[in-house]
């Protein structure tokens, strides 16, 4: 009887001295680069931050991110489940590869002419990212717009 109320009590006190009520702070994307571009595609690269005051960690996973290139929606990022250290500040990275053929397409023309002259790409990254810890699960939503230098 006595095991029991102690590991009761312990048990507990755990629960009530370790944070792990609140998500993590989803606090934007950052970072956008395009990392290559050649004749066949343009791959992009950019970091999701978030703080994490919990004591514990989770799982965050980034499907349903769509990518728009000048306003054309051209890919979507996959990507494994992402483990979240706890008490920690972190970045997801998030790459991106993009066919030229499908930048190069009529409707997209006069963007593309301006992007080209400038040398910039309006890159839009909107969707979910999905948070996961001991059956809890939430939703960030994402909707960032950067324009990024490209180098031919």
């Amino acid at each position: 009887m006595f095991k029991r109320l102690l590991m009761f009590s312990l048990t507990f006190t755990l629960l009530l001295n370790c944070s792990f009520t609140k998500k993590p702070e989803f606090v934007r994307l950052e970072n956008f680069k395009v990392i290559d571009s050649n004749s066949k595609n343009i791959t992009i690269r950019t970091e999701a931050l978030f703080l994490n005051k919990n004591d514990v960690g989770g799982t965050l996973k980034t499907d349903d991110l769509k990518v728009y290139i000048n306003d054309l929606e051209l890919a979507s990022v996959i990507s494994d489940e992402f483990d979240v250290p706890k008490r920690e500040n972190f970045t997801i990275p998030l790459t991106v590869k993009i066919a030229t053929d499908s930048i190069m397409t009529d409707e997209n023309l006069g963007s593309l002419l301006g992007s080209l002259l400038f040398q910039k790409l309006k890159v839009h990254i909107k969707g979910e990212i999905k948070y996961k810890i001991l059956g809890y699960s939430s939703i960030y939503s994402v909707d960032e717009i950067q324009d990024v230098k490209i180098k031919f």
